[in-house]
């Protein structure tokens, strides 16, 4: 979930949104699917506490509101739900962790256990304090790929503020609802949607899609304000985009390598 659908307007975190967000997650958890978050919205809260109107340019900047934010931002959280009987847990990584192959199986085991737990939501975030690639590259976008080829996930669901890749041919704006090849005329679909609270718009999204689609994990870019997203992208809808996965598409051994120089942050 990116910074971007989990803030107001003016960049303060939209309380109602995480709520209705938990809603459809904890429905999600009742029809036992197993579910793991990644969720940006750390340094938009810190933004908040510490009186930034836009993004901050240096790192130093940038690491001290997530380490504000972040603490922000589970406390909502592990409110809401809560209110269903439910217990949030959360996981900070870095992608020195994700390149370690003892670290990785370590990770994989722990996400792994917590999933057994049936009233427990694992919420996973990049450890800001000591890494900087999710402040530099994009909001957790890569970092969920990787998390879901750890983990052997059947789909990746990407929540945006866009309705997914967008095609302006023939003088319209329209959602692909379906791509079957990251090729050079996706790549250039994807320049130029960015925003003040986030970083990478689009570009990194189709990176974290190759990413999955090349570990034979389909991955869906939708709106998440859209009513009911999760549910209604759970029960077949085409909403978004898709990214389809190929038959021959090869999956990576969640332990058995490091991730692929090309696919490091």
């Amino acid at each position: 979930m990116g910074t971007g659908v989990l803030s107001t307007a003016g960049g303060s975190l939209d309380l109602h949104q995480v709520e209705n967000l938990t809603r459809q997650l904890i429905e999600l958890k009742k029809k036992d699917i197993e579910v793991i978050v990644v969720s940006s919205g750390a340094i938009g809260c810190g933004m908040e506490i510490l009186g930034y109107s836009k993004r901050p340019d240096t790192i130093e900047e940038l690491q001290a509101c997530s380490t504000l934010g972040q603490p922000f931002l589970m406390h909502y959280y592990k409110k809401f739900f809560s209110s269903y009987g439910f217990h949030v847990a959360q996981i900070l990584v870095t992608y020195f962790d994700l390149d370690s192959l003892s670290l990785r199986s370590n990770i994989r085991k722990l996400l792994e256990y917590l999933l057994l737990k049936k009233t427990v939501i694992p919420i996973i975030n990049e450890n800001d304090c000591v890494s900087y690639e999710e402040i530099r590259f994009g909001d957790n976008d890569r970092l969920s790929s990787h998390i879901a080829v750890l983990t052997k996930a059947d789909r990746l669901v990407i929540l945006s503020n866009v309705s997914g890749l967008m095609d302006y041919s023939n003088g319209e704006k329209k959602p692909i609802p379906f791509v079957d090849e990251i090729d050079s005329r996706i790549e250039k679909l994807a320049e130029g949607t960015r925003s003040e609270r986030s970083v990478g718009g689009m570009i990194t999204k189709i990176e974290a899609a190759k990413i999955a689609v090349l570990a034979g994990i389909q991955m869906q870019i939708a709106d998440g304000r859209e009513k009911d997203v999760l549910i209604r992208i759970h029960e077949g809808e085409t909403l978004g985009t898709l990214f389809r996965v190929k038959n021959d598409a090869r999956t990576f051994g969640a332990d058995s390598q490091p991730l692929p120089k090309s696919q490091r942050g």
